[in-house]
């Protein structure tokens, strides 16, 4: 599903969402949904409808709101009309997850007893699932591009909580992608989805920190060793998911003519291969932080695409605002 997904997503910012390609991948997608069966995530949200999509196309007992955003956002975003009552039935079980705190975890509500990860066969110390800023971010711009307005409660929560989890040198934590600029990027398009100003201190201290850590050759590249302590954004090498993440953060606040998004345009550019792939050894998603972490084969492809596409239509286009969530 997650492949599924972003690969629409970056087929329809570079060529179109009514591309053919996108129709077929958006007709299966809403085939997968999941919308009889209630998993674990129910003993915290009895009531609530199943509507959610997992991560595999056959995983049914084990939905997450990351992969039902990603795929509602893209269905909305096809705008086919028989897509509407997907996407209201994944909008209602994504609002009907989210934790008491404002914020949103990827399988559960308020799974956020931390003491459980001190027992002693607890899973890699990451036994629980509580809310976390990439997580909350997808939720935010699927509900705000879909016309949830920026004072629904639920997206004002939210917002809250996202505020309070910003780090204090403009970033955020990220929990599924290696990792300040995987949790940046997300945060600063959930916060241009929900209309905040480019104006406000949370934006500008967020882009303070991706022109910060930008490399000298143009890209950007963070290390896992990020989540043991070393410095956020930091790493031997830029790489192309994580140069397309910080690219994307940036439009998003609204500098798609600074210079370090031309100069990151060029990284990617300059390192495409003459079959159009990019090449990345280093992994950017993750497992279990601290303990394993993985290689999305996909993700040298998806995102350069998706930042690529968009900066062309961004500059070549009258509004420079990023119209989606995503």
């Amino acid at each position: 599903m997650w492949d599924t997904a972003l690969a629409g997503h970056a087929v329809a910012e570079a060529d179109s969402a009514a591309s053919p390609s996108v129709e077929h991948a958006a007709d299966w997608l809403r085939g997968k949904q999941i919308l009889d069966v209630a998993g674990d995530w129910v003993a915290a949200r009895p009531q609530a409808v199943p509507g959610g999509w997992a991560f595999q196309y056959a995983n049914p007992h084990y939905p997450d709101v990351d992969d039902t955003a990603v795929v509602g956002m893209l269905l909305h975003r096809q705008g086919a009309p028989e897509h509407a009552e997907a996407i209201r039935r994944a909008r209602d079980w994504v609002a009907a997850m989210q934790s008491k705190d404002g914020g949103w975890g990827a399988f559960d509500a308020d799974n956020d007893k931390m003491y459980l990860n001190h027992i002693p066969f607890a899973d890699h110390g990451a036994l629980l699932d509580p809310p976390t800023a990439d997580v909350t971010a997808r939720c935010v711009s699927f509900l705000a591009q879909i016309g949830v307005p920026a004072a629904d409660p639920a997206l004002t929560r939210a917002l809250a909580w996202l505020r309070g989890e910003q780090e204090a040198d403009g970033s955020w934590f990220g929990r599924w992608g290696t990792n300040f600029i995987y949790g940046t990027w997300s945060v600063l398009c959930a916060l241009n989805a929900a209309g905040v100003p480019l104006a406000d201190p949370a934006v500008a201290k967020a882009v303070g920190f991706l022109l910060a850590t930008q490399r000298g050759d143009g890209g950007w590249g963070e290390d896992n060793e990020t989540y043991a302590g070393a410095a956020a954004g930091g790493y031997c090498e830029s790489t192309p998911s994580q140069t397309a993440w910080a690219l994307l953060g940036l439009m998003a606040a609204g500098a798609v003519e600074h210079p370090a998004v031309a100069r990151g345009v060029a990284y990617l550019a300059q390192c495409q291969r003459a079959d159009g792939e990019w090449d990345e050894q280093p992994y950017t998603a993750v497992g279990f932080p601290r303990v394993f972490y993985l290689r999305y084969h996909g993700y040298r492809l998806f995102f350069p695409l998706m930042a690529l596409a968009r900066y062309r239509n961004l500059t070549r286009g009258n509004d420079p605002h990023v119209a989606f969530g995503f």
